[in-house]
């Protein structure tokens, strides 16, 4: 080893040069075959490594293999290979020249440690498209994990580098940076609470990937597409991006959709306004003129008989309808909505189906239809919604009632 470290300088000596110069040439001549074994050893290694990991995931079935190529993990561990080799032989080349060889082996360590971050960075970049092809994992916040893992490797990782820089060890550098935990805290704040609230969102299932959410404080109201560290990116229904706060998901309140998709249906909840003044005792002649309208035809015939029967049982005074028992044109309007919702296809008859006479307000009494649409798809949903109210509204002056509204700006009585 020692006619190898000194042959350049030996020859330089030979020739007539000075020790001096003979040293610095044989210094020179050491460092360009060391940088041209480094290039060829790269190339090989690279190649090996690579054409071996090609192979083997053309081999197997799983695609685990494939996504460590595809993060290019095989090239980055390649490189440790002429690191390593560098290190070994950068000795021999500054032989006569031990103050630099300190500074460039500590160099090699610092690229060695930044090296080594992006190695295990491809690692888990492999993983975490791996773990969204897996169908009970491709709605969980894996970035989040992955990320929280990255940042504690760039922590440890800086701090190596500065302990390797200042010459101090790492167990004396963390000590010592412990003094100054306050000030990391208040830089690495947004972090700190965005690993905690993504810790807490995964632990309660609050919000998964693909769940559709709403939040207003934000503006927020779409699919959610990505869950990480930092964020929550929202796709909202104009195929705009929201950007969440990932720690806002358990200090404010929003709105999450997977229990409506997840069901049979989808809530239909909307109330027609109609004028008190329109509403009325039905007199016989009424009656039978509503018996045409098929639905409720028979809950006419016999919810008369019933009524007629309790009157002349306690002799009441037809003459002046509000005696005895009677109809009002609203509740048979009620009954037959409840009748046609019941019957209509596209709602769900497993789940809850009711029409509701709500408090009176100052612009009417408010007629409440609460069911649920077996198609929960958003158009599809709105058409059935709106399906039903083109009826209801249509169905409002065969009962001799009015729909409340305003003209130019005055309410009408």
């Amino acid at each position: 080893m020692k006619h190898i470290q000194c042959f350049f300088r030996d020859y330089f000596e030979s020739i007539g040069m000075t020790e001096l110069s003979a040293m610095y040439f044989n210094m020179i001549c050491l460092l360009l075959i060391l940088v041209i074994i480094i290039f060829i050893t790269d190339r090989l290694a690279r190649l090996i490594i690579i054409n071996f990991s090609s192979r083997i995931s053309e081999q197997t079935s799983t695609n685990f293999d494939d996504l460590l190529v595809d993060n290019r993990a095989p090239r980055r561990v390649a490189h440790l290979v002429p690191l390593v080799l560098t290190i070994k032989l950068f000795p021999v080349v500054f032989y006569d020249f031990p103050q630099f060889e300190s500074y460039v082996i500590m160099l090699l360590k610092v690229y060695g440690i930044i090296l080594f971050i992006w190695i295990v960075r491809s690692i888990l970049k492999t993983f975490e498209a791996y773990f969204k092809t897996l169908t009970h994992l491709k709605d969980k916040p894996i970035d989040s994990y992955i990320q929280v893992v990255m940042l504690f490797m760039w922590i440890i990782g800086i701090a190596s580098i500065l302990a390797i820089l200042i010459n101090l060890s790492f167990l004396k550098f963390f000590t010592t940076l412990g003094a100054a935990s306050a000030v990391l805290l208040l830089i690495f704040k947004d972090t700190i609470l965005g690993f905690v609230a993504s810790i807490q969102v995964a632990i309660n299932d609050s919000v998964r990937i693909g769940d559709w959410i709403t939040m207003e404080k934000y503006g927020a109201d779409g699919e959610v597409i990505e869950i990480n560290l930092s964020t929550v990116q929202v796709q909202n229904f104009d195929m705009t991006i929201t950007n969440i706060p990932t720690y806002a998901l358990i200090s404010d309140a929003f709105k999450n959709w997977r229990g409506m998709q997840s069901s049979g249906g989808r809530r239909i909840k909307r109330s027609i306004l109609l004028k008190a003044k329109s509403i009325m005792y039905l007199s016989d002649e009424h009656i039978e003129k509503l018996k045409s309208i098929q639905l409720i035809s028979n809950y006419l015939e016999s919810r008369q008989k019933d009524i007629n029967t309790h009157n002349d049982t306690n002799n009441a005074d037809k003459s002046v309808l509000i005696n005895g028992r009677n109809l009002t044109n609203l509740g048979v309007f009620r009954k037959y909505l409840q009748t046609y919702i019941e019957n209509h296809s596209a709602i769900n008859k497993d789940m809850f189906i009711m029409v509701r006479q709500m408090a009176p307000t100052p612009q009417g009494l408010p007629l409440e239809i609460y069911c649920f649409s077996s198609d929960k798809r958003w158009e599809n949903y709105e058409y059935i919604m709106s399906d039903i109210f083109d009826h209801a509204l249509a169905a409002v002056p065969y009962f001799d009632l009015e729909i409340f509204e305003f003209t130019s700006g005055v309410i009408t009585n």
